[in-house]
């Protein structure tokens, strides 16, 4: 990919607007143990709830989590969900709501009940009434006044109201005639009504609805392509396919397949979110299409590893770009939200999550050791290191002997570790507080009360060990080993 900038996952400085059919996602966690006497139902007894930007809401969401800034219009009712949207997108870093309130309508919500690890519900609450004409005014002077500080247009459509044939044509007129690309994620059959528009990304199947080609293979996928661009007006059709790629068909030029780069798939919800994110942002830092569509294919082969309406961070694409082996050592090392992605796609499969935490400043046999007894424990092992900062607190001005970075590397080398996390408080808390380990470990010669973080542990249900230290093996003996 040698014709890729020097940092393809640099989208600072891109902005975008996104206008469509906004909603909030909740998301509801519980156990279930056994089935309701009323019915022949499984009983779930609910311990977590998480509430979300969806539909539109999630590609903006998506285009703030790659450092760009989106402008966010869509409808909303007079009512709390619509509290609820505002207040968790107020919460987005990047994102600038200006939602427009229809009285006629409700904001829409979908709900999901999972309970172990197994979707057992959804409920939508929505109404299908028509939007009012006024609100719809409203929502077009709002989308027409953003667009001067917005380089790309993306219309969510979900057929949930609020694009309408009379608000496509608007917007797309008034992107086209300031110069900037509009960009479309379909809905339906009749594609005609995004005359003019510079890209469409329909999936498989609804490339299939619309045009009658299978797009089981790469000709049918190209023939409903070139079908679109020849009848509808669009310029160019990007058709997602899932396990076989994408292909771009861009008007007279030939054709491009982009093999999909997923090595494990999770959870394919919102991965079209994450292209059209993608390949709007690259578009606002004048990117070609071409360029864009290969980020989006590498980002959504990020994003189906994950659990839920997920998004791809900047630090994911340029591991993906220059570290193709997703098991490789710097894929290992990660952020704590990265960390959180990864632990809940792995509790999804049913893996036990073991957790060590330290300095491991100068690795020994002790830590050797510690970490095999931690990982015989467990299917998959996280380790967090203090940061710099936190080990001259601990230890004194003269160490670590390693920076953090390397101490990082040295851990994710090791067979025995799955992830390595770099934390800069005094103890691991907080990461026991997100991650929920199954089992917490430390080595020393003290008491399971006394490790910190036991409580916590303890208090939902996981297990504490205290792993015996390697008799003459410690950091502090190398150094004055070495020092005699």
């Amino acid at each position: 990919m040698s014709d890729f900038p020097a940092d393809p996952a640099d989208f600072t400085g891109a902005r975008v607007l996104v206008v469509g059919d906004v909603m909030l996602d909740r998301f509801v966690y519980g156990g279930v143990e056994r089935i309701s006497p009323e019915a022949p139902i499984p009983v779930m007894q609910a311990d977590r709830e998480i509430v979300m930007p969806g539909g539109a809401g999630n590609v903006a969401r998506n285009i703030a989590a790659l450092g760009a800034e989106v402008v966010l219009i869509g409808l909303v009712g007079d009512d709390g969900a619509a509290d609820e949207l505002n207040d968790v997108l107020t919460l987005e870093r990047g994102i600038d709501a200006r939602l427009v309130v229809d009285e006629a309508r409700r904001t829409i919500e979908k709900i999901r009940f999972i309970g172990s690890r197994q979707q057992l519900l959804r409920v939508d609450r929505e109404n299908r009434a028509a939007s009012t004409p006024a609100a719809i005014d409203t929502l077009i002077d709002a989308a027409k006044g953003a667009l001067a500080d917005c380089a790309v247009l993306v219309l969510s459509d979900y057929a949930k109201g609020a694009l309408p044939d009379r608000v496509i044509t608007a917007l797309i007129v008034a992107a086209k005639s300031s110069g900037k690309p509009v960009l479309v994620d379909p809905k339906g059959s009749d594609y005609a009504r995004y005359r003019g528009a510079y890209l469409v990304t329909p999936n498989r199947a609804e490339a299939a609805l619309a045009t009658g080609e299978s797009c089981a293979d790469d000709a049918s996928a190209v023939k409903a392509g070139r079908k679109l661009v020849e009848t509808t007006g669009i310029a160019n059709v990007l058709v997602t396919r899932g396990a076989a790629g994408m292909t771009l068909v861009q008007g007279g030029d030939a054709p491009l397949h982009l093999a999909a780069e997923a090595r494990e798939v999770f959870d394919v919800s919102g991965a079209g979110d994450t292209v059209v994110a993608v390949i709007a942002a690259a578009l606002a830092m004048k990117r070609p299409l071409p360029l864009a569509a290969r980020l989006a294919n590498i980002a959504a082969g990020i994003v189906v590893a994950k659990v839920g309406t997920a998004v791809v961070h900047p630090d994911e694409l340029r591991l993906a770009l220059h570290m193709p082996d997703p098991h490789g050592i710097d894929a290992k090392v990660v952020s704590r939200q990265q960390a959180k992605e990864r632990v809940d796609a792995w509790r999804l499969r049913g893996e036990r999550i073991g957790f060590t935490n330290g300095c491991f400043d100068l690795l020994h046999a002790g830590h050797l050791a510690l970490l095999s007894e931690a990982r015989a424990g467990c299917d998959r092992l996280i380790v967090a290191i203090n940061a710099d900062s936190s080990v001259k607190k601990l230890k004194g001005e003269t160490r670590p002997v390693q920076d953090e970075k390397h101490r990082a590397r040295l851990l994710a080398a090791l067979g025995l570790v799955d992830l390595v996390i770099v934390f800069p408080e005094d103890t691991p808390i907080p990461l026991l507080e997100m991650l929920k380990p199954d089992l917490l470990i430390k080595g020393g010669d003290y008491g399971i009360d006394q490790v910190v973080g036991a409580d916590i542990v303890q208090g939902y249900g996981g297990e504490v060990r205290v792993s015996r230290l390697v008799a003459g093996h410690s950091t502090t003996a190398t150094i004055q080993k070495l020092r005699s």
